[in-house]
């Protein structure tokens, strides 16, 4: 038994649709069954969030593997963007230890760390370090800027554009390497199968630790720990991005550089009047400012059989 989270996201749907083609067994962590459409009469449903640890255990029954994809880049109603994720993790991963979980895998974010400059890369990186030291099988994936025609992203750049031009906070010069949700959710579906190349210490495997052994017996193998930074074939700068964005939609307009600081406040000020149904948060754009770049480009997910799509090819941007 395999169980999901995020499984209405556009990577986890992605995925899911893979596992149920294989035939694997899945059970489906998710507030709302409904939004897992059609497929919700083909997995086991388990009730529950990020905010209900409670749902954890329930959800961990005769589970052989995890794998989390649900994150927030947003503070909720239910909890903060540190609550939601690297505590949520944290806890998550224990009651996948305590339950004899076999393996778990692990989204994390391109850069993350816990001295950067945003929340959601700070709460990530304490996440991840809490999957590496929970003493099971885990892999975890590190990826650039995920995204799918409609997601919300992409869809809150159309709907802008419709101003005559496009605000744009900051600079727009980070850089990221974009990548298709369903080349991420084929990355997973390949690491779940087994299908990670033999060199996997270059990707963060810990290897087994000897120290203490003695004749005749054999020390406990160490947890097998995998780190994959998943990244498209192109670096493209956020501007650049935008551009290939609009192209896919016929409009060609003048991008509005806002300053940080001025883009701060005021998408505070909207955060604070609208509350959860804010179209976008600062935590949102500032995500937009920093680079989120693979040293080693798309090799890791070449390495796991995935030939990432350019990002003009998957939105038909001339």
């Amino acid at each position: 038994m395999l169980l999901l989270t995020g499984a209405t996201g556009q990577v986890g749907s992605a995925l899911l649709t893979r596992l149920l083609a294989q035939g694997a067994e899945v059970r489906c962590l998710v507030r709302d069954p409904r939004r897992l459409g059609a497929q919700r009469v083909r997995v086991q449903i388990a009730l529950g969030d990020l905010a209900d640890p409670p749902s954890f255990r329930n959800a961990m029954r005769g589970v052989d593997t995890v794998v989390h994809l649900a994150a927030a880049i947003r503070d909720q109603p239910q909890g903060s963007i540190e609550e939601l994720n690297a505590i949520a993790t944290w806890r998550m991963v224990q009651a996948a230890r305590q339950s004899g979980v076999r393996r778990f895998l692990f989204f994390s974010a391109l850069g993350a760390s816990p001295h950067h400059r945003c929340r959601f890369f700070r709460a990530k990186a304490l996440a991840e370090r809490a999957v590496m030291d929970a003493g099971i099988d885990c892999v975890v994936f590190a990826p650039s800027l995920v995204y799918a025609p409609g997601d919300h992203w992409l869809t809150l750049l159309e709907r802008v554009s419709l101003l005559g031009l496009t605000p744009v906070p900051g600079s727009g010069r980070a850089a990221f390497q974009p990548i298709w949700a369903q080349d991420v959710a084929d990355c997973v579906a390949a690491a779940l199968r087994g299908e990670h190349p033999p060199d996997a210490a270059l990707r963060g495997e810990c290897p087994p630790d000897a120290a203490g052994s003695e004749i005749g017996s054999r020390a406990p193998a160490a947890p097998r720990q995998l780190r994959f930074e998943l990244a498209g074939p192109q670096t493209l700068s956020h501007d650049e991005t935008i551009r290939v964005v609009l192209r896919s939609l016929g409009r060609r307009q003048r991008l509005l550089h806002v300053p940080s600081a001025l883009a701060s406040r005021a998408l505070r000020m909207l955060e604070r009047a609208l509350g959860p149904s804010a179209p976008v948060t600062w935590d949102e754009a500032e995500l937009m400012q920093v680079p989120m770049l693979a040293p080693r480009g798309s090799a890791d997910a070449q390495a796991l059989g995935v030939a990432p799509q350019r990002m003009e090819a998957v939105l038909g941007a001339a």
